[in-house]
């Protein structure tokens, strides 16, 4: 019993925890069925999926006690994220093409192009929608979200409307996605 004297613990404690490390763990046969289930599934099933599995194998057990043992062998739902996608065939009116890839301008303001751009910053997603000018490559308006929505587009025109003065005639090109 050096280790009791040398560490300053009660020998209750060390017996306490010496009985604990030779004891059958009570929920191993859950676990191993969590395990099993989870990677069934491909990591897909969070912890509401796999409490139905469990209750379908015959173990009925507290949900808070199902969470933990999941978050104990570190298992979460891996959800995929749907991955952005501008173009989707068809949808409303196709402008003519104007430009018919003539990317060059003679004076600033008559032609400008625009875009939105995925990019990955810092493990996150972010939404790129620039104009660009083609006479002299400058960047008209610009703006970055989170997500694609609408906003993206409308507030970087509302900022590029600002640069047009009365007598310039532009075009306006994009993908249409």
């Amino acid at each position: 019993m050096e280790i009791v004297e040398v560490a300053d613990i009660p020998h209750s404690t060390y017996y306490y925890w010496e009985k604990r490390l030779h004891q059958v763990d009570k929920y191993g046969e859950v676990k191993e069925e969590i395990k099993e289930i989870y990677h069934e599934h491909k990591g897909r099933y969070g912890y509401r999926r796999i409490a139905k599995e469990l209750e379908k194998r015959g173990f009925h057990h507290n949900p808070k006690t199902r969470n933990h043992l999941m978050n104990e062998m570190g298992l979460k739902c891996l959800v995929r994220m749907k991955k952005y996608r501008a173009y989707k065939g068809n949808v409303g009116k196709i402008a003519p093409n104007l430009l018919n890839r003539d990317f060059s301008a003679q004076k600033i303001n008559q032609k400008w192009v625009t875009d939105v751009t995925e990019f990955h910053l810092f493990g996150e997603k972010r939404y790129h929608s620039p104009v660009l000018d083609l006479c002299n490559g400058e960047i008209i308006a610009y703006t970055v979200m989170k997500r694609p929505v609408y906003k993206l587009v409308g507030d970087m025109l509302e900022q590029a409307i600002e640069r047009i003065q009365p007598e310039d005639q532009i075009i306006l090109h994009s993908d249409q996605g």
